[in-house]
């Protein structure tokens, strides 16, 4: 099973892909561990990564779920905030589960305040929300509730569907 969990930075997608990774016992990865260092200066600097900077990045995260999909499986949290790009990562892989993780901008503001040491700037936030289109498909959760809970929820989800 390949299982990508979504979102805007803060919304929980490293903790919440971890613990799922861990009760499933699949391996985890995030897909922030992939991006060239250019691009974690560029973010580090308080400047957004445009669709250029990230293509090859989603080109090379595509052929690592297609080589995971072969193995046992992953649980990948990557923001993935436009079609197209979860059009470049789905482009290599059978079978795909998309989460997103919903939440609004003041929940995640006051969220990415409390945690440190995160080349993510807090004022990049809206930038991710003018971007992000929101899937019309795949699981959508609420992430106002705590990370175990949103974790079962999932976990419940995607074992019936």
């Amino acid at each position: 099973m390949i299982l990508v969990i979504i979102g805007v930075s803060g919304s929980g997608k490293s903790t919440i892909a971890k613990g799922i990774a861990q009760k499933l016992g699949l391996p985890f990865y995030d897909a922030d561990d992939f991006h060239p260092m250019a691009n974690i200066k560029k973010m580090a600097n308080g400047q957004p990564l445009n669709d250029a900077d990230r293509r090859p990045w989603l080109e090379s995260l595509a052929k690592n779920l297609a080589n995971w999909e072969l193995e046992k499986g992953a649980i990948l949290a990557c923001s993935a905030l436009k079609e197209s790009y979860r059009q470049t990562l789905a482009s290599k892989v059978k079978m795909i589960k998309w989460v997103y993780l919903d939440g609004d901008f003041d929940l995640i503001l006051n969220r990415m305040n409390e945690r440190k040491g995160h080349f993510m700037k807090i004022e990049m936030l809206q930038s991710q929300f003018d971007v992000l289109e929101i899937p019309n498909y795949g699981l959508h959760v609420d992430i106002s509730k705590s990370a175990e809970m949103v974790m079962d929820t999932i976990i419940k989800k995607i074992e019936i569907g």
